[in-house]
């Protein structure tokens, strides 16, 4: 797989490649393509230079006697990003330094699949974020990303479309949506907008009063 750095524009999303299931090179290629910055975590690195991928940042906690100034050696330039905290997962550190660098936003991938404590982690943790970084997630299979309280796009007719509640969220409205929302309140683990569907072309409109929901654009 070729290089990034298409563009050179820090207005981009920058894209960080965590250590889940690997996403097709076709997905990964269009990411690759319009990111200025590409950061990887430190248990993916062999992963991501197999794919002749270029990285600008290795990022993690280096445990488990992970040599970091090799792949400096091999790889160069390569920035060394340390980051010893246990209090915060790999990849909310590298939301933490996009930020510092102000970055606008930034897309995910391999944030999902095999361990499952890991997937629903990376998932939930985007919420802490949502008033300094714009985050999409994205895999194989799905497109996830936090909603604003007032969210209108064009989508497709049949377009899946999933509405998960991180805690509780109420005042819930939907427009061009098979299962209409009217003013509900969803909570994880007892109610969700699982696996909705887009009516007809044109405009879906949702709405929520209070709380943190997440879209995910769902395909098989």
């Amino acid at each position: 797989m070729s290089s990034h750095h298409i563009v050179k524009d820090d207005q981009e999303p920058a894209l960080i490649i965590a250590n889940g299931a690997a996403c097709s090179q076709e997905l990964l290629g269009q990411l690759l393509e319009w990111s200025p910055l590409v950061i990887v975590l430190d248990s993916a690195i062999d992963r991501v230079l197999e794919l002749g991928i270029k990285v600008d940042v290795l990022l993690g906690d280096f445990d488990r006697g992970f040599d970091a100034t090799y792949y400096k050696e091999i790889h160069y330039p390569l920035d060394i990003i340390y980051t010893p905290d246990q209090n915060q997962t790999d990849l909310e550190k590298a939301f933490d330094y996009l930020i510092e660098r102000n970055f606008p936003a930034a897309n995910v991938v391999w944030a999902t699949g095999k361990r499952a404590d890991h997937t629903l982690t990376n998932i939930t943790s985007i919420v802490k974020f949502r008033n300094q970084l714009k985050i999409v997630l994205f895999d194989d299979h799905s497109k996830i990303f936090l909603l604003p309280q007032t969210f209108q796009k064009w989508y497709p007719k049949n377009t899946i479309i999933s509405l998960i509640p991180i805690g509780d969220v109420h005042g819930v409205q939907s427009k061009n949506l098979f299962y209409p929302l009217k003013d509900e309140s969803l909570m994880l683990g007892y109610r969700t907008g699982s696996s909705n569907h887009v009516t007809e072309d044109g405009i879906v409109l949702i709405e929520h009063a209070a709380g943190d929901l997440l879209l995910m654009e769902c395909w098989d």
